[in-house]
């Protein structure tokens, strides 16, 4: 029932930015744990952010703080990660995965969610 579906991916020149949507179905984005979290060719899946509608926690990875921001709109049960200052180490797939726990974001940027999308790569060329 749960379904997750993310947008605005493509292919940007190093520098640029990008914002990615993730629509929710399902579930409320105001009472759940939203984590965007991506996988580069090789490498294993690394949270980049989190937001808990419920209490209101937000995370980001180290590698991305001050460029990536989450933010949702509770209106159109959706979560956007506006990604600016795009680095080539950024290339992924990026995907939106939910979970009904909310203490599922926390600082260890967990991966371990019940519900995923498909996916949005973002390719950043140099």
């Amino acid at each position: 029932e749960v379904q997750l579906v993310e947008s605005g991916g493509g292919l940007v020149q190093a520098g640029g930015s990008l914002r990615l949507s993730c629509t929710v179905s399902g579930l409320s984005v105001d009472d759940s744990a939203i984590a965007w979290i991506r996988q580069a060719p090789g490498k294993e899946h690394e949270a980049v952010s989190c937001n808990s509608g419920g209490d209101g926690v937000v995370h980001y990875a180290i590698a991305v703080k001050g460029r990536f921001s989450i933010f949702p709109n509770y209106a159109k049960n959706t979560v956007y990660l506006q990604i600016d200052s795009l680095k080539p180490e950024d290339t992924a797939v990026y995907y939106c995965a939910a979970d009904r726990l909310w203490a599922r974001c926390n600082s260890r940027m967990d991966v371990s969610y019940a519900y995923w999308g498909q996916g949005t790569q973002v390719t950043v060329s140099s």
